[in-house]
């Protein structure tokens, strides 16, 4: 068995590159995956990319297989898909998802893996761990048949978001957000779009996730009163300025985190990070969410593309990287 693979590494912020390695045998709980996709959450990657990851939060936002340091090197992702070519029986030839960066093959244990649904394409179960994301923010904002909601900025955790809450009955759903075009992602979607000057207020709840100081302030104001934002963006080392002055207190409004490393204690009791997981492969089944995949480049070009995702130059949701046929795997 071929036990050569690539992987991509963060050199220094703003500078990535490929580097050869040799897998270890898989031990007996162990499995050896070939990729097949990869994703790139251009959120949180083209920050850690560009080296905004703040000194405070290094331990708190490394990646479950993460190799090296921030700002770098570091190896970094959370979105593979692939084969398990070795491995317990019930596995070897099943599609598999798993929390590890862009890698050509790996090798971890059993359960760091998760079966893909047969009912989900390989290619769109690197939404999984957005979806999962996505999943725990509606544990934590718990909405209710009948609520007025927005989700304030349609990258690819808001659009989860939206996309799971268009499934409540009920509910008057916008997406909002400064750029039209995403109006034909929410149309994929089935959500109503609205940009933020236009968006209906008095909502019951507001999921932001537009990593905006405008976006959270504009959250805010769409707020009825006794109303919640849950924010899911993440600002890295960049500080947020808030009106909670004016109307804040007398309205009674609540701002709220959510961040999906810890299961969401609103969640049913005895829940864990592997049925979280699993319900998100199996939300995937729905064919609309292809529309958060937006572009796709092989993984030899990652060092080339991932400069031209962080600087915006490749408008991107989810960027899907193709493992297969490019010979290094």
């Amino acid at each position: 068995m071929n036990r050569s693979a690539r992987a991509f590494w963060l050199r220094s912020p703003g500078h990535g590159e490929l580097r050869d390695i040799t897998l270890a045998e898989p031990a007996e709980d162990e499995v050896l995956v070939r990729a097949l996709y990869s994703g790139v959450s251009r959120g949180t990657e083209t920050l850690v990319f560009r080296g905004g990851v703040p000194e405070s939060q290094h331990a708190a936002m490394r990646a479950p297989f993460q190799e090296g340091d921030f700002p770098g090197p570091v190896k970094y992702g959370y979105l593979s898909v692939g084969e398990v070519e070795e491995g317990p029986d019930e596995l070897v030839g099943r599609t598999v998802f798993c929390l590890y960066p862009h890698q050509s093959r790996y090798v971890v244990r059993v359960n760091a893996v998760t079966v893909v649904p047969e009912r989900v394409p390989a290619e769109r179960a690197v939404l999984a761990g957005t979806v999962e994301t996505a999943v725990n923010a509606l544990w934590d904002a718990a909405p209710l048949i009948g609520d007025r909601i927005a989700v304030v900025g349609g990258g690819m955790v808001g659009c989860s978001v939206a996309a799971l809450l268009a499934r409540f009955p009920g509910v008057r759903l916008q997406l909002v957000d400064a750029d039209p075009e995403r109006a034909k992602t929410a149309e994929a979607l089935g959500v109503d779009f609205a940009t933020p000057d236009s968006a209906l207020g008095d909502c019951d709840l507001v999921v932001h996730a537009s990593a905006t100081e405008a976006g959270l302030t504009r959250a805010l104001q769409l707020l009825a009163p006794e109303g919640t934002v849950v924010e899911l963006s993440w600002y890295g080392d960049r500080r947020v300025a808030l009106p909670l002055g004016e109307a804040f207190h007398s309205r009674r409004l609540t701002v709220r985190s959510s961040q999906v490393g810890s299961v969401s204690p609103a969640a049913r009791a005895g829940r864990g990070y592997a049925d979280r997981m699993a319900l998100a492969l199996d939300l995937l089944a729905d064919p609309a969410l292809d529309a958060l995949i937006t572009g796709e480049s092989a993984f030899d070009q990652l060092p080339d593309v991932m400069p031209r995702l962080a600087s915006g130059e490749i408008p991107a949701l989810c960027h899907r990287i193709r493992y297969a046929g490019t010979g290094l795997t």
